[in-house]
This record gives structure tokens, C-alpha cells and sequence, in this order.
């Protein structure tokens, strides 16, 4: 059974707290007040075939995701890729089952581990990979780079370098919303050390107050870069946190993406009927470094091999075809189909131009200011 945030408390000095960065448990807590049950083990029913369609379709997108990112660390390599790069590799089961909880109107934000968000929310991959090798074709026209997917049709407004910087962003988008009517819902999504920083506290706080529909996800991967959570929080349930602010709150097993998608819409839900902030913490360890630069040696060889075992990909696969779903085959068919695609999107983002440097200021403002200042780094003070 799962634990309500009222009942569970802190860990003990000493007690042995779980493996650093290793997957947690699978359940889903809710508080105040709320038990939700861990969802039970195999073996399971025949899902009629709506619902087999919808899994199938769950799965490609995480395989279209993993696929992307394996080929974006290669181009890293190969020089395609320049700055910093954040991958989603292991954490496509929260990054699918949160996007399935959205509408089309409904407003993301997110830090800077967003390609896979990007693609989930409906922007082609050859964008984003066009835009992470910064060219013109791509999402933010190959201004924006890695960290900096943007995109206001697909209502996708940032990838934020900086940590924390998305969320009094996303709460000033979601006073937007309730002052302008509707019933919109902001998701904003950040990571496990954002729940540390002032700006924070300062969200919730002002979300709780003013009765803002926003849903804040925190994707605990265990690890603030090479800091465990146990060694940074002093309450390592990240979602409890929202208890300070009346705020309902829950914890999901990040590598389920069924799970993820049902508390996900339980939140978004909350938040678009009630016009209350939600709280969402999906457990949801990355399979590498925190950048496609880290080695991650600040892991055993024992966390790596327990991270390899709970792959939410292939858990998902097997799961899939012990249930009749979808045969070796048919897995084959999707992996060579999704292989295509990405290869399709990494020779448009090879072919298209780079930005005209006269470009570059295009997009610091939003309308037009008078005296705006547009020299480049090598240009003089005064011009003659």
C-alpha cells in the first residue's frame, strides 16, 4: 500500500535510505488526506482494444524518444551539437504519461532536459533535432539550442537553462489563465533540486493564494547532477512539500507510464475544475549522466546494472507482450519505423542553414523597442 504525506515520516538518522539514484518503489501517495493503492502485479487482464491501441501508441513515443536521444548524444559526439545537452534517456514513461494528461490548449513549461517533451507535445522531431544543431528550420530557429525548445502554437513556452527559472514563469502564465478565463491548465515540470530554491516556494505560495490552475511536476531522478536527494533534502519525498501550502499533492513510480498518465490527469484534472495548484512527483531515474558529457562515476556498478534492469522501456515491451498486445515482431516493425523516422530528421536537420546572423536579435523583444541595441561582440561603440 502506498503512504499518505501525513503518515510517512523522515528517515532516521543512519537507516539505510535506498540506493542512491536507484529506482523507488512504485507507489502513489496523495495528501492530505488521500490514499491511492500501488497498482497491482502481474498477471493482468486482456485490455480490450481501445485500450491496446492506446498502450502501442504509449510505447512508440517512448521508443521515438529514446531513438531521438540516443541519436543526439552520437551527433554530440560527432560535433552536430554544440553547448550543453540534457538527455530523457529512462524517463520517457513520465515524459509520455504527462504529456497524454494534457489538452491541446493546455500550456507547458519545462527546464532544460526537453526534446522529449518537445516531441511528445506534437513538434516534429526533425525540428527539434534541427534546432539542436542550430539551424533555421529549427523550433526557436536555431536560436535556442538544447535547453531552449520553444514553441507558442504547440503552446510548449521554454526549455529554461536556469534552474528554477521556468516556475514563477509558468505561475504568472496560470494568472494569466484564471484572470483571463477558461479553464486552461499550466503544467510546469522541473527537477528534483528545484524543489530546493526560493523561487520554488515563493510559486506555490502565491499559487495556493490566488487559486492558480497549475500543476507543478517534479521529475526525481535521484540525483541534483552527482548529489543524491537523501543528501540534499531533508525530506527526500519531495511532494510533501506542498503540505506547507495546503497544496494536494502526490508521489507516482515515474517508470510506469500508465501510472504516471492516471495521476497526471487526476492533477491536471484538479487543477482545471477546481482552479487549484496541484503538486506532482514522478520517481523517474535517468539511465545516464546528467549531460551527455558526465560519465556518471559517481555510480557503482551495482546502481548502474539495477538502472539497466528497470528500464522503462523495455519493462514496458515485456509487459506488452505478455498480455498479447504486441508480439516480437510487431516490436521489430515499430523499432525499424521509429529508426527511419529519426534518421529522416537527423539528414533535415544536416540540410538545413544555418540563421543569418542578421537574425540574431529578431526575438529579445516581443513587439518593436524604440533604441534597441543590435551591435554584435565585434562591432565598434559608434558606428561611423
Amino acid at each position: 500500500m502506498a503512504e499518505t504525506s501525513q503518515s510517512a515520516g523522515r528517515a532516521a538518522p543512519g537507516r539505510n535510505r535506498g540506493t542512491p539514484g536507484a529506482p523507488r518503489p512504485r507507489n502513489t501517495a496523495s495528501s492530505p488526506g488521500n490514499t491511492r493503492s500501488a497498482k497491482a502485479a502481474s498477471p493482468k487482464p486482456a485490455a480490450p482494444a481501445a485500450d491496446a491501441e492506446t498502450l502501442v501508441g504509449h510505447y512508440r513515443l517512448m521508443l521515438l524518444i529514446r531513438r531521438f536521444e540516443e541519436r543526439a548524444a552520437r551527433a554530440y559526439t560527432e560535433a552536430k551539437i554544440g553547448g550543453y545537452c540534457h538527455l530523457n534517456l529512462g524517463e520517457e514513461a513520465t515524459v509520455v504519461g504527462l504529456m497524454a494528461a494534457l489538452r491541446p490548449t493546455d500550456y507547458l513549461f519545462t527546464n532544460y532536459r526537453d526534446h522529449g517533451y518537445a516531441i511528445a507535445r506534437g513538434i516534429g522531431a526533425e525540428r527539434v533535432m534541427a534546432e539542436l544543431y542550430g539551424r533555421s528550420d529549427g523550433v526557436s530557429k536555431g536560436w535556442g539550442g538544447s535547453m531552449h525548445l520553444f514553441d507558442a502554437e504547440a503552446r510548449m513556452l521554454g526549455g529554461y537553462g536556469i534552474v528554477g527559472g521556468q516556475v514563477p514563469l509558468a505561475t504568472g502564465a496560470a494568472l494569466a489563465v484564471a484572470y483571463r478565463g477558461g479553464d486552461d491548465v499550466v503544467m510546469c515540470q522541473m527537477g528534483d533540486g528545484t524543489a530546493a530554491i526560493g523561487a520554488f516556494h515563493e510559486s506555490l505560495n502565491i499559487a495556493a493564494l490566488w487559486d492558480l490552475p497549475v500543476v507543478f511536476v517534479i521529475v526525481n531522478n535521484g540525483l541534483g547532477m552527482g548529489t543524491t536527494v537523501e543528501k540534499s533534502s531533508a525530506e527526500p519525498e519531495l511532494h510533501r512539500r506542498g503540505a506547507a501550502y495546503r497544496m494536494e499533492s502526490a508521489r507516482v513510480d515515474g517508470t510506469d507510464v500508465v501510472a504516471v498518465r492516471d495521476a497526471a490527469r487526476t492533477a491536471v484534472e484538479r487543477a482545471r475544475a477546481e482552479r487549484r495548484p496541484y503538486l506532482l512527483e514522478t520517481t523517474s531515474p535517468r539511465l545516464k549522466g546528467h549531460s551527455v558529457v558526465d560519465p556518471a562515476r559517481y555510480r557503482s556498478k551495482e546502481e548502474k546494472e539495477a538502472l539497466k534492469a528497470a528500464d522503462p522501456l523495455a519493462r514496458m515491451a515485456l509487459e506488452l507482450e505478455e498480455a498479447g498486445i504486441l508480439s516480437l515482431d510487431e516490436r521489430d516493425r515499430l523499432d525499424a519505423e521509429v529508426r527511419a523516422e529519426i534518421d529522416a530528421a537527423a539528414a533535415f536537420a544536416d540540410a538545413s542553414p544555418e540563421p543569418d546572423v542578421s537574425t540574431l536579435f529578431d526575438y529579445t523583444y516581443a513587439t518593436p523597442v524604440p533604441g534597441e541595441l543590435r551591435r554584435l561582440p565585434a562591432d565598434p561603440v559608434f558606428g561611423s
